[in-house]
């Protein structure tokens, strides 16, 4: 499989510009809300018209705006799973999945049962969607979709309007139906941990432009610009300035960190620097990165404690995250000095 997107839609505050290739993998598209994500789907889909570009499946041109080719959504071989997943409330999952389907009466009943079989919703064929799980329902969902043999699922955010206990239960049921079913999907969400458990590969989206897919570790590892380290959700970003080859100063903690070695020929494109929460430690005096802190407030969190500290008094907090266990071995108070280290292997060197 192989779908390629090229393209370009004015929107009222910013103009979408999407430019990927998806081939065999789960891409999960990551923004906040209004920054684009659901407009690409919906134009992929051909539920919304771009403005200029290409979009090309399997070899297929499904829109083309040089040639004034806009195929139907009905055409499109793409089948489009909503939040709500649009059952029919007055049909049976029989009939919610038959009624999509084209040929001969055999011919139906024959898709109908391999897709049964597929998603295992034997016992539930005369059920309405009222009656069933969360979990039941999207499954038969990405059934109907499938039996009409969509060559790639667009996910808008299914999982977001669920409380919390549903929601895992969904997400588990949709992990494994993208696993077994060995078919492309794009989801989007504005979830880095949904996002993180759920996709090989991720793009995030910032008012309208997207980064090129990137695989998932390598980009909570290095996101590479400031937009792209907040939706991975690290809170601990500030500007920076080289000083020489090998050091650069956080402008707004009022520290100068050394950084690795292989970071020296691009130090001059630097324009921020991060580090993820749990990333640092208490550490000894002497060590490279090491700072005394002052702890200025201390934030009970379910599972941990979320310290604020501060290297100068008239500089930006920086935020660490202990869990429990380790903090009642080691608690801190307000007010106490602590030499905090910040490993250079762990700072994240941000082009913008």
């Amino acid at each position: 499989m192989e779908l390629i997107v090229n393209i370009e839609k004015r929107l009222r505050d910013f103009t979408l510009a999407a430019d990927f290739t998806l081939t065999d993998t789960t891409l999960v598209l990551l923004g906040a809300s209004g920054s684009g994500k659901s407009m690409t789907l919906k134009c992929i889909a051909g539920l919304e018209r771009p403005d200029r570009g290409q979009i090309v499946l399997n070899g297929r041109t499904l829109y083309d705006s040089a040639k004034d080719i806009n195929l139907p959504p009905q055409a499109r071989s793409v089948g489009y799973l909503f939040q709500n997943y649009a059952l029919f409330p007055n049909m049976t999952v029989r009939e919610n999945i038959i009624f999509a389907l084209d040929g001969s009466r055999e011919e139906k009943e024959r898709v109908f049962a391999e897709n049964v079989a597929r998603f295992s919703l034997d016992g539930l064929e005369h059920a309405y969607p009222a009656g069933l799980s969360g979990g039941q329902q999207q499954r038969v969902a990405f059934a109907r979709i499938l039996a009409r043999g969509a060559d790639v699922l667009l996910l808008d955010e299914p999982l977001s309007a669920l409380d919390t206990h549903l929601k895992w239960q969904i997400e588990t049921a949709l992990r494994e139906i993208l696993a077994m079913q060995d078919i492309s999907a794009i989801l989007v969400t504005h979830d880095r941990d949904e996002a993180f458990r759920i996709a090989r590969e991720i793009a995030t989206v910032d008012r309208g432009q997207l980064t090129p897919p990137m695989d998932k570790h390598e980009l909570f590892r290095n996101p590479s610009t400031r937009a792209a380290t907040t939706l991975t959700g690290c809170k601990n970003i500030s500007a920076a300035r080289r000083v020489d080859e090998t050091h650069v100063t956080a402008t707004d903690w009022g520290i100068t960190l050394a950084v690795p070695q292989e970071a020296a020929d691009h130090l001059e494109d630097i324009r921020s620097v991060a580090i993820r929460a749990h990333h640092m430690s208490i550490a000894e005096t002497g060590a490279e990165n090491t700072f005394p802190a002052a702890v200025t407030e201390i934030i009970e969190s379910t599972f941990s404690y979320i310290v604020m500290l501060r290297f100068a008094s008239d500089m930006k907090s920086i935020r660490w995250e202990v869990d429990k266990p380790i903090w009642a071995e080691h608690p801190l108070s307000l007010g106490v000095i602590v030499p905090f280290r910040l490993p250079a292997e762990h700072l994240m060197l941000l082009r913008d």
